[in-house]
């Protein structure tokens, strides 16, 4: 989404974010495609778009099922809606929940959202913009906005539909001629790579991406006794809710109940209320299928006799507000038929329904890297504590006069991002989760092994599990707290976004280590300093001018390094050894004298022994865990983000080797050393005017040009 890579990337997106960049407002252009001014072009062209980035081409499709000549996708053509009716709108009356009816696709999660998005306006609108239409400057061009971890992004598509046997293969609507919701789902599906990516998933997906708000999931077997008065507050403020009904096995995705509710499918709620049946109050909860046609056949359902005990005008009422494939049940039956109910909240203010004052929110951009930061679960001691960790003060316990304990309400939402896109390379969902420790006496730095073998979690996620997000609600004394998000498995690479809201005042930060460096008490050493033995084997090795060239190096290197049986290595390279005489080389000849290769030879030395004493299991290489412990060792204070560098430089499949090791950190004291001179004040940071920078850059290209030519 950002025009640059890497660090920069970053830096960059957040200095945007700074800005407003991602609000609703100010919206990113997905794929850099601006709605405006593409329709813009169209219009004084004359033409109608053709979205580049989303063609009408069978990839757009899917990857599986749904794939270029599978059976499903045969004789499939893309037609615009002006070539499938002669009166294409693209709202009749206003978006109802009728719009929205099923088709070839597994995505009634998807279809359950919208639907509950329709008893919204205010919300509808900020998903779908207003002033879109097929008779005004139509240019066959239109675009939706999405929440996506942490930013509102706008999609443009072009309005080619997929169409089989002269019908929409996907989301229609049952007037014939209205498009919005079938436009909604090609938008969604090229922010998430293809229809078929959108097979499978969780109504609360839907919700967030709908609303930027937080989801909450309550199972109905153990459901807490207030759930009808959660309900109707959440309905009342506009929230989003689903249900749904747990499978037993793969043969039970969508059967059909005895009473006809669908197992593994995702339903709407979108009513409460209490009604005089037969002098008695009864609790009716109102129920929405996607699909539009099956519909619950207990009691309460469109023609059963219950209907017939209660008063004429309140149930015309309630009839009248019905939909196709809506109905009413008991909200004792409810509990009892479905599994699942999930609530999107739109504000974190209305998380705790009853509290009055505001919710803080706090949100974190975070990355799992195999061998650097993707640790695993607390089950794996060894590497679990590479995670990213952030800390939580809670300052102030909450008010509740009927509650005793003394106790801070927060509720913590971990996302993983963008996974459905790698569906078609055979990638899904992470199982993902959290753990919470107490943060008592510890230093604000990234907090190692030790620690969490001497410390167990005070809370931690209900579970971890395959879903995009994972999020509980928790109360905790006031103090510091340590959050550490993470995969089940080690090693499972993603980008995630950590958000934490709090009830009352509170401070969150990363915990990362300061980047700096300790090189000891260096002696300067002098020819006379220099022991006899070691001039006469320099001699040896040097020969007529007195000094090493980076061949010359090479080739000692590598003969030592082959003495010692316990380390592996596949020998110094000819890069290896050109940093290491740029780091000692003081005159720019691009050689080593006795002096420079003397100190060069102790680092090697104290740097082999730190390489043994981290390769713990003495395999010969290190782990890429066992590489950050022993970095930091030799004296260099990385944070996360320079430590994945680290491990995508010089490790091979997640292993350092004694050579890459040693260039490692001798391109680490090079930088180190380059900065140190460039800051004189030792504050941290490096001022230079533009006199300095020319100097430095010369001096670079000096040493560059002296050392290519030497070596070639």
């Amino acid at each position: 989404m950002y025009p640059v890579g890497g660090i920069s990337a970053s830096i960059y997106a957040n200095r945007l974010r700074s800005e407003g960049m991602g609000s609703n407002e100010q919206a990113v252009h997905f794929a850099s495609q601006d709605y405006e001014a593409l329709k813009q072009e169209c219009v004084e062209a004359g033409c109608l778009f053709e979205d580049p980035c989303f063609p009408a081409e069978p990839p757009s499709l899917g990857f599986k099922e749904l794939a270029p000549y599978s059976s499903k996708t045969r004789d499939v053509e893309w037609m615009r809606p002006t070539e499938l009716t002669g009166d294409p709108q693209f709202i009749v009356g206003g978006a109802t929940r009728t719009d929205i009816c099923q088709g070839a696709l597994g995505d009634c999660w998807l279809l359950a959202a919208i639907g509950s998005l329709t008893l919204n306006e205010r919300l509808l609108h900020r998903v779908v913009p207003h002033g879109q239409s097929f008779q005004d400057d139509y240019a066959g061009i239109f675009h939706f906005q999405f929440w996506q971890f942490g930013e509102w992004v706008d999609v443009v598509i072009d309005d080619r539909l997929p169409v089989k046997d002269g019908e929409l293969m996907f989301v229609h609507s049952a007037e014939g001629n209205e498009f919005w919701s079938a436009l909604l789902e090609k938008a969604y599906a090229k922010l998430n790579g293809s229809y078929e990516a959108l097979s499978g998933g969780s109504t609360t997906e839907g919700f967030e991406d709908f609303t930027g708000g937080v989801s909450e999931m309550y199972e109905l077997r153990k459901a807490p006794k207030d759930l009808y008065r959660i309900i109707s507050k959440a309905l009342e403020r506009g929230s989003l809710l689903g249900c749904s009904i747990d499978i037993t096995s793969a043969f039970d995705m969508e059967a059909v109940t005895f009473k006809k509710l669908v197992k593994g499918h995702a339903y709407s709620v979108t009513a409460l209320k209490e009604v005089d049946y037969a002098g008695n109050m009864v609790r009716l909860i109102r129920i929405r299928n996607p699909w539009g046609q099956v519909e619950w056949t207990g009691a309460w359902s469109d023609n059963s006799s219950e209907w017939d005990e209660i008063d004429p005008s309140e149930r015309e009422d309630l009839h009248l507000s019905m939909e196709d494939g809506e109905f009413w049940m008991s909200f004792s039956d409810f509990l009892r038929q479905f599994s699942r109910l999930e609530i999107c909240n739109l504000t974190p203010d209305v998380l705790s329904e009853d509290s009055l004052s505001h919710w803080n929110t706090m949100k974190f951009y975070g990355t799992w890297r195999r061998g650097s930061t993707a640790g695993g679960c607390r089950n794996h001691p060894n590497t679990f504590w590479i995670n990213p960790q952030y800390k939580i003060t809670l300052l102030e316990e909450d008010d509740d006069p009927e509650d005793d304990e003394v106790a801070c309400s927060f509720l913590v939402a971990l996302m993983q991002k963008d996974r459905r896109r790698y569906r078609r390379h055979g990638q899904d969902m992470h199982t993902i989760g959290f753990a919470v420790y107490e943060y008592r006496g510890c230093q604000n730095v990234h907090l190692k092994k030790n620690f969490f073998l001497s410390n167990s979690s005070c809370a931690r996620s209900e579970t971890f599990i395959n879903l995009r997000e994972v999020s509980t609600r928790l109360r905790l004394p006031p103090g510091e707290y340590l959050i550490v998000p993470s995969t089940f498995e080690p090693g499972k690479e993603a980008d995630f976004v950590l958000r934490v809201f709090t009830e009352k005042q509170s401070e969150t930060e990363e915990l990362d280590d300061e980047i700096s460096a300790d090189f000891g008490d260096e002696e300067e050493i002098t020819e006379d300093d220099i022991d006899d033995s070691f001039k006469s084997m320099f001699a040896q090795l040097a020969g007529e001018d007195m000094e090493i060239s980076i061949r010359e190096l090479r080739t000692i290197l590598n003969r030592v390094v082959t003495r010692h049986k316990d380390l592996k290595t596949d020998g110094f390279s000819i890069e290896s050894c050109r940093t290491m005489v740029n780091l000692m080389d003081k005159d720019g000849s691009a050689r080593l004298g006795l002096v420079e290769f003397q100190i060069l030879w102790n680092k090697i030395r104290k740097w082999l022994v730190t390489f043994r004493e981290f390769d713990l299991d003495k395999s010969g290489a290190m782990s890429s865990y066992e590489m950050r412990l022993a970095v930091e060792a030799a004296g260099f204070k990385l944070n996360n983000r320079l430590h994945q560098i680290l491990v995508a430089r010089y490790a091979e499949n997640e292993l350092i080797d004694f050579d890459n090791f040693i260039c490692c950190l001798v391109k680490l004291e090079a930088m180190f050393r380059s900065f140190q001179q460039l800051d004189k004040e030792g504050s941290g940071a490096a001022e230079m005017n533009l006199t300095e920078v020319s100097d430095i850059v010369k001096n670079i290209l000096f040493k560059t040009f002296v050392v290519s030519n030497f070596c070639f």
